[in-house]
């Protein structure tokens, strides 16, 4: 592996940072400032369409789709430095870049499994930024971690799916420019492969039957910039057999493929989120006196500081090995690696964050700093596409594989 970064990423790198320095972060601000004056939270501030059109405009768009034909045509490799700048204001970046999930992990299903008709409807608008979109898989019923345990019903009568269940948790959901949702179901609820039972439908948002029932609180946030958290329930919604995504019986392997891509632009995106902690610790440490000196000079920060340089540039360099072979070998040969950073980095980011907030005091909780928010984000990842506890079984079991 050459840790150098191409010419390519060099040049986006650049023009990213500046794109950051001149425009992201003054805006983050002005987006607050403008939230609050809207009807509903749940409408898009000015300046995030500002900001997108200005990211436009410069080549900074769907930099996270490889598929040249749709996206930047980047490889993972080159765009783990990207997405790493991007979680240094995670709230905003990612959504003016066009990058943001939910909408990335349902742009990489439609490219790969859509049909010509489902992508001419649905991922170019997507791609365009026009719609945002969800994804509903989570229950509330059940123990979604395994997510052969889903209970939502889609059966075929004539030409059309009937789908009932409850969800929750379905990012972007409410966002009032959230359009379609991809609902994963169960088709053959009683099959033998509990692997084949499920298949994914496409649901547009004004279907009758279709509920958003409620906003759902992460850590007391609503994370509106990401269009929230919703439960959502489908009462007998019909939708064509034509909206069918894929084939009857593979929704969890779809669900698969679009969960390896979205777990390693977590990651990256949380490296970006340290990156951004361990600045506002130094500012900190250098411009606070606390018992006669400086911060920075008391022996317990400089450990705290030092600490989450180490983890950072472990986290970094697991991660671009993780991309490399996703490049080189794909996903299933990234298997381990894939999952040892979705173990790895939230653990080490929730520990770097918790740092930080301790050094602001009470300013850390506060909205005065991003570090609460930020804190929020990372440990949701720790459940997020898999908690910690199913990668750790899978990992060791296939560790331990070589030895039975």
């Amino acid at each position: 592996m050459d840790f150098a970064f191409d010419a390519r990423t060099e040049e986006l790198r650049d023009k990213l940072l500046a794109f950051m320095d001149d425009h992201v972060y003054p805006a983050e601000a002005v987006a607050d400032e403008q939230r609050a004056a809207l009807a509903s939270p749940w409408d898009t501030p000015a300046v995030v369409g500002e900001l997108k059109a200005e990211a436009r405009r410069q080549g900074l768009w769907n930099l996270f789709l490889p598929d040249a034909e749709h996206g930047a045509g980047l490889t993972n490799l080159q765009y783990a430095p990207l997405a790493e700048i991007t979680g240094r204001s995670p709230q905003l970046a990612p959504t003016v870049l066009n990058c943001a999930a939910p909408d990335t992990g349902n742009m990489e299903v439609l490219a790969q499994f859509g049909s010509e008709a489902q992508r001419k409807q649905w991922l170019e608008p997507l791609l365009a930024g026009e719609i945002r979109s969800a994804f509903a898989m989570t229950e509330p019923e059940v123990a979604s971690s395994d997510a052969t345990n889903i209970t939502t019903r889609i059966e075929r009568e004539g030409d059309e799916y009937v789908i009932s269940g409850r969800k929750w948790y379905i990012s972007g959901a409410m966002n009032p420019d959230c359009k379609i949702f991809i609902v994963m179901g169960k088709t053959d609820p009683d099959g033998a492969d509990i692997r084949r039972q499920q298949s994914m439908v496409l649901v547009p948002r004004d279907t009758p039957g279709l509920e958003v029932r409620r906003a759902m609180r992460v850590y007391g946030y609503e994370d509106h910039y990401h269009g929230g958290h919703a439960e959502v329930v489908l009462d007998r919604v019909r939708v064509p057999v034509a909206n069918l995504i894929g084939e009857e019986g593979g929704g969890f392997a779809i669900a698969q493929a679009r969960l390896g891509p979205g777990r390693i632009h977590h990651c990256m995106r949380l490296i970006g989120m340290a990156e951004r902690a361990i600045e506002l610790m130094c500012r900190r440490a250098v411009s606070r006196t606390a018992f006669g000196k400086p911060l920075a000079q008391q022996g317990v920060v400089q450990e705290w500081i030092a600490d989450a340089r180490v983890a950072v540039e472990q986290l970094r360099l697991l991660v671009l090995k993780t991309a490399w072979l996703m490049d080189t070998v794909g996903n299933k040969g990234a298997h381990t690696e894939i999952q040892s950073i979705k173990i790895a980095t939230p653990r080490a980011v929730v520990d770097i964050l918790d740092r930080a907030v301790q050094l602001h005091g009470a300013g850390g909780v506060s909205q005065d700093f991003p570090l609460a928010e930020l804190w929020a984000a990372a440990r949701t990842l720790r459940l997020a596409d898999g908690p910690d506890e199913v990668h750790q079984r899978s990992l060791a079991r296939r560790e331990l594989k070589r030895y039975v």
